[in-house]
């Protein structure tokens, strides 16, 4: 990945959070000013649950794969 974006000339950063408040609007802050781009790669309904575990065991996704619970 880091030899293909380099290509690319893309830089990127991964960030590793904890799910508490402060953090949850830092970067909620920052996915809407626009510093922060969220990728989502696939939706799956619910009733799809294990084909959407398959689909990231798979190593395919290029970025977040959602479970739509609604």
């Amino acid at each position: 990945m880091r030899k293909e974006a380099k290509r690319l000339k893309i830089n990127y950063t991964f960030l590793f959070m904890r799910a508490n408040g402060i953090q949850l609007n830092e970067i909620t802050s920052l996915i809407n000013e626009g510093s922060i781009r969220t990728v989502v790669d696939k939706v799956f309904p619910f009733n799809q649950l294990y084909e959407a575990l398959a689909y990231v065991e798979s190593g395919r996704a290029k970025g977040k794969v959602v479970v739509k619970i609604i």
